[in-house]
C-alpha cells in the first residue's frame, strides 16, 4: 500500500494514465492559447473570450492532474518533448480560423473525455475515490461544453 492506502501497482498504472492525460491537456492548452491569440474574423470578440476562458480552465486542470500524480507518489511529466510523444492531441498550426479552432476544441475534448473514462475504470478497480471524483467532475463539465461548442457550430 502507498501512503494514502492504495495498492502500489494499481496506483502506478493510474499515474501512467494521468501523465498521458496531463500531456494531452498540455497540448490542448497550448493550442487553445494559440486560437485565443490569433483568431480573426467575424466571430473574433466572441471566440477570443471563449478561448481565453477555456485555456484558463485547462491550466487549472493541468495543475490538479499533476498534483494528483504527486499524491499517488509518482512524478508528473513536465517537458513538452515528452508531452508531444505521449499525447494523442497534436499541436495545431490552424489558429486564425475560429470555426476550425472550435472544431479542434471539440476533437480535443473527445480525446480527453475518452481518456478520462479509461482512468475511471482503473480508479474503480483500485478503489481510488480521489482520482475517480476528479475524473467524474471533469467529464460532467466537459460533456456540457461539448454540447455548447457543438451548438455554436450548429451541429
Amino acid at each position: 500500500m502507498n501512503r494514502i492506502g492504495l495498492d502500489v501497482n494499481k496506483s502506478e498504472k493510474i499515474a501512467v494514465k494521468l501523465n498521458e492525460l496531463l500531456a494531452n491537456y498540455s497540448v490542448f492548452y497550448q493550442n487553445t492559447r494559440g486560437f485565443h491569440w490569433n483568431v480573426k474574423g467575424e466571430k473574433f470578440f466572441e471566440l477570443h473570450t471563449k478561448f481565453e476562458e477555456l485555456y484558463n480552465d485547462l491550466v487549472l486542470k493541468i495543475d490538479e492532474i499533476a498534483e494528483r500524480i504527486l499524491t499517488l507518489a509518482h512524478t508528473p511529466e513536465h517537458n513538452y518533448s515528452v508531452y508531444t510523444q505521449l499525447a494523442t492531441i497534436k499541436e495545431s498550426s490552424e489558429v486564425t480560423n475560429g470555426v476550425r479552432g472550435v472544431e479542434i476544441v471539440l476533437e480535443s475534448f473527445k480525446t480527453i473525455i475518452v481518456l478520462q473514462r479509461e482512468i475511471l475504470e482503473l480508479t474503480d478497480e483500485a478503489n481510488d475515490e480521489g482520482t475517480n471524483a476528479l475524473m467524474s467532475d471533469y467529464i460532467r463539465e466537459q460533456e456540457k461544453l461539448v454540447w455548447m461548442y457543438s451548438s455554436f457550430l450548429n451541429k
